[in-house]
């Protein structure tokens, strides 16, 4: 996930009067494309392998694909738009000066929209009439009050762990590094094998926002909203405030 020149308020402004200029179409609107293109691919892939994943088969097919799924996407797609695809990675990105702040309602738009598309294509694609497997972008949706404090403190650890990945290996300066996407990827492997029973590990608004409305379920689906915007806060928070670079720490910089 790499700052591109309308993403990261730390690029370097563009030549307006040279060959470095920059379009309004690749500093706007491309971005914004790529993340709906981006967000619609993964979260298809994503519904695919829930749909299609039987009952006594685990979470190995389904973690493996959103996690090799997310890391191709960012690897190929990163460097125009910042490969966020998901709203709480662009909320945290966002915070440590990764996104401007222009550009955040239309990354959560295009999100939202190619949550819908890849969820819509999953269904219409799958064999057989079992689209319930991804009700509420959860492989186990959460069932009554008392499983919803556990649910929505594990959305909140796992998004930590996904968007901290983002923000520390692709856009914190003194740790980005080439293997970030699948750093990422891996992370999102990890987090469904760890905390796919608890809440689904959806980690991801756009995730759950698409399946809910082509499956019609919406019962508990503000913790995929909350948690995971949550965790984009407090990663945003966290890294500003103590573990940033010195270009990203707002205190304690030195001399």
């Amino acid at each position: 996930m790499c700052d591109t020149e309308l993403g990261s308020s730390r690029a370097k402004e563009p030549n307006m009067s040279g060959r470095g200029r920059v379009s309004w179409y690749e500093r706007f609107l491309q971005p914004c494309l790529v993340e709906l293109l981006g967000s619609a691919l993964f979260i298809f892939i994503g519904c695919l392998s829930v749909i299609e994943n039987g009952a006594d088969t685990g979470r190995l097919q389904p973690a493996l694909a959103h996690g090799l799924a997310l890391g191709l996407m960012i690897a190929t797609l990163g460097n125009i738009s910042g490969g966020h695809f998901n709203p709480a990675v662009s909320l945290g990105a966002m915070l440590i000066g990764g996104l401007h702040v222009m550009m955040l309602i239309p990354y959560w738009i295009s999100q939202l929209c190619g949550g819908l598309i890849g969820a819509a294509l999953a269904k219409a694609v799958s064999l057989e009439e079992r689209f319930w497997n991804a009700s509420g972008a959860a492989f186990v949706t959460v069932r009554g009050q008392e499983q919803v404090a556990a649910a929505l403190g594990a959305e909140i650890i796992m998004t930590t762990l996904l968007v901290l990945a983002v923000c520390m290996g692709a856009i914190n300066e003194k740790t980005r590094g080439p293997l970030a996407p699948f750093s990422i990827g891996f992370s999102v492997t990890v987090d469904i094998l760890a905390g796919g029973m608890i809440s689904g590990a959806c980690m991801n608004p756009a995730r759950a926002f698409g399946p809910a409305v082509v499956a019609g379920h919406w019962t508990f689906h503000w913790i995929y909203w909350l948690g995971p915007l949550l965790a984009g806060l407090f990663v945003g928070l966290i890294i500003r405030f103590f573990i940033g670079d010195s270009k990203t720490r707002l205190v304690l910089k030195g001399r």
